[in-house]
């Protein structure tokens, strides 16, 4: 059946209003008529079966039918903060990030960072991206897509999770899985570097904010594999990829 994204305030009682790209694609490519019935997700966790009613020149009306909690969304709440990497690695990483189950990912702006990410165009680009994705996968929400931020910022946001962590190739000491082992973190913030990695004054500067310094492995990940590896890696040991 069609999946569908919506807001929440579009919904009022039992009828739902679909406006924008979605009723453009439900009307004009799909070409779906009075009695079709539809999936919609309001990004907020929760889907409705729904069938459609009504048609306009500018959106399209849906009576739902029943309303269920998304069962595709990880318990823990995972946050990418990436190094701006070149493009189009961004939009990859957007792209499969969402695909995997991280809820927010963070552009963020390091000392070796090459490329810069400060037009909104490309950041809106980046949000339909995660939206796309996350209807392709069917997430019950779409992940949110941050304006950068620098890279105090980030690590300042990045604490806020119950287990905060940044990859470091220099790392030798402390593996992913042993800063994993006998933890059950409802929340989990994972700092990425750009391709030319970290300093290693921005890595003393997140270990003394309480952010822990990982090893990936023996072997050095691109900028774009990095955040895939280790979300892949994290949502395994948490039991959330049975």
């Amino acid at each position: 059946m069609a999946n569908f994204y919506i807001e929440k305030s579009d919904i009022t009682k039992n009828i739902a209003t679909i406006t924008g790209e979605e009723a453009q694609h439900i009307s004009r490519v799909l070409r779906m008529k009075k009695g079709d019935n539809v999936t919609l997700c309001d990004g907020e966790g929760m889907f409705y079966e729904a069938t459609l009613t009504d048609f306009s020149d500018k959106s399209v009306t849906a009576e739902i039918t029943s309303s269920r909690r998304a069962e595709t969304e990880p318990e823990v709440k995972l946050t990418i903060f990436q190094g701006v990497p070149k493009n189009p690695k961004l939009e990859t990483i957007v792209q499969k990030l969402t695909e995997i189950g991280a809820v927010k990912i963070v552009p963020v702006d390091t000392s070796r960072a090459v490329a810069k990410l400060d037009k909104a165009a490309k950041v809106d680009r980046l949000r339909k991206i995660a939206r796309e994705a996350a209807k392709q996968s069917k997430r019950g929400i779409v992940p949110e897509v941050c304006d950068c931020v620098s890279f105090k910022n980030a690590v300042k946001m990045a604490r806020e999770a119950e287990l905060s962590i940044i990859a470091y190739e220099e790392e030798v000491e402390t593996s992913l899985k042993s800063a994993l082992s006998g933890k059950t973190p409802k929340s989990v913030s994972v700092m990425i570097g750009p391709e030319g990695g970290f300093e290693k004054e921005e890595v003393a500067f997140a270990r003394e904010n309480g952010l822990v310094s990982v090893t990936l492995g023996k072997r050095i990940l691109r900028t774009e594999t990095a955040p895939l590896a280790v979300s892949a890696a994290i949502l395994f040991e948490l039991g959330e990829m049975q």
